[in-house]
């Protein structure tokens, strides 16, 4: 069985830089080894992780998002990581490692949803309808995934190892994780105000389709933000870091230049 919090590493250990990449939900670490591969991140010190009930993973501890970025911020800290990089559900524990404190830092946010209306209308109403007449909506989803990866653009290695990750997905073990991710994306916050007052180099990234998006309101208060990069990536992208990979690193790479300039 897969454990909570397994890590995938790359790179020297001994390296200057370290990046802490957190996956989107249903995902496993293994989900960002095109990006750890590519040469822009060459030496740089690379851990991945996967989150507690993410394919196949056991719901342990505080599942909260506040819960998973104070865990997170202790496995940033551990392996002496400068940057963080989170996708979809793992982008919103890195924005909250951000702004509780629990990383001081370049934060990359790749598919972020800032509020509910953010995320897919079909996923929120799979959410609601599991919440409301039991797990069965949230398991014929489950049971689509790894339908759909099989359009992933992505090797055909990386497409097996991902169509197999998906399938360990428990559908009781999402919804655990899944109430309080939309409890925490319906508090009364202005998530991208914050993000724009934190003063810490931000990266905020969408494909032009496919992944989510944000309200014309979110994007001005994020544009307008010297701290803040918007970054749409052209084209349908469902996936980021399994099909943008070369994308997502030059990102990276960008915000680990600006490592020195957070102190």
């Amino acid at each position: 069985m897969r454990e909570a919090w397994e890590l995938l590493t790359a790179g020297p250990d001994d390296a200057e830089r370290g990046v802490l990449l957190l996956p989107g939900g249903a995902n496993a670490a293994r989900s960002f080894d095109l990006v750890m591969a590519e040469p822009a991140l060459a030496g740089v010190r690379l851990v991945a992780t996967t989150l507690p009930g993410m394919a196949g993973a056991p719901v342990v501890g505080d599942v909260s998002v506040p819960g998973l970025a104070r865990r997170a911020g202790e496995l940033a800290k551990l392996h002496r990581c400068d940057v963080v990089v989170g996708f979809s559900h793992g982008a919103t524990v890195a924005v909250e490692m951000l702004l509780g404190g629990h990383f001081h830092g370049p934060v990359v946010l790749l598919g972020i949803s800032l509020t509910t209306e953010d995320e897919a209308g079909f996923f929120r109403a799979v959410v609601s309808a599991s919440q409301k007449v039991g797990s069965w909506p949230m398991a014929v989803l489950f049971k689509l995934l790894p339908l759909m990866a099989r359009s992933a653009k992505t090797p055909g290695s990386h497409k097996r190892e991902l169509i197999e990750d998906l399938k360990q997905n428990r559908a009781g073990d999402a919804l655990r994780l899944l109430g309080p991710y939309f409890d925490y994306l319906a508090a009364d916050r202005d998530y991208a105000a914050e993000l724009a007052a934190s003063g810490s180099p931000v990266w905020v990234v969408h494909a032009e389709k496919g992944d989510g998006s944000l309200s014309a309101a979110e994007r001005a208060t994020l544009e307008a933000a010297a701290n803040v990069t918007v970054v749409t990536i052209p084209g349908a992208v469902f996936l980021l870091p399994d099909e943008a990979p070369q994308q997502t690193a030059a990102l990276v790479a960008d915000a680990l230049a600006h490592v020195s300039w957070t102190g």
